[in-house]
């Protein structure tokens, strides 16, 4: 059985940091990871590359593979690896090797 799930998400999504509109897609996937909430990852191109800063802090999943996480700027400052995107993915994870998702605890995710 596969620990992973990633399926087109339907209609437009997009994430707002402290209310500032960062990004928006109708190109976004959702991954299911066993039994954790599902998480939303948006195509790179549809994210304001400006907002983004590379953090140190590296990203290791057994099943979603080896990443980076991302600072986002905001209108009230810095949101401390708000983001994170899978540069090295597994296998069951290939198909969103380097989309960004968020911490929907640090910024908004929505379908509108």
């Amino acid at each position: 059985m596969t620990n992973v799930r990633i399926y087109p998400a339907q209609g437009k999504w997009v994430v707002r940091a402290n209310g500032a509109v960062i990004g928006e897609s109708n190109r976004a996937l959702e991954m299911i990871q066993r039994d954790y909430p599902f998480v939303i990852y948006f195509p790179r191109e549809d994210i304001a590359s400006v907002v983004l800063d590379q953090s140190d802090r590296p990203l290791f999943c057994d099943d979603r593979g080896e990443g980076v996480f991302y600072h986002v700027s905001s209108p009230e400052g810095l949101i401390q690896n708000a983001s994170y995107s899978l540069t090295k993915p597994t296998a069951e994870a290939e198909a969103v090797r380097d989309y960004l998702a968020f911490d929907a605890g640090k910024v908004t995710i929505e379908r509108v």
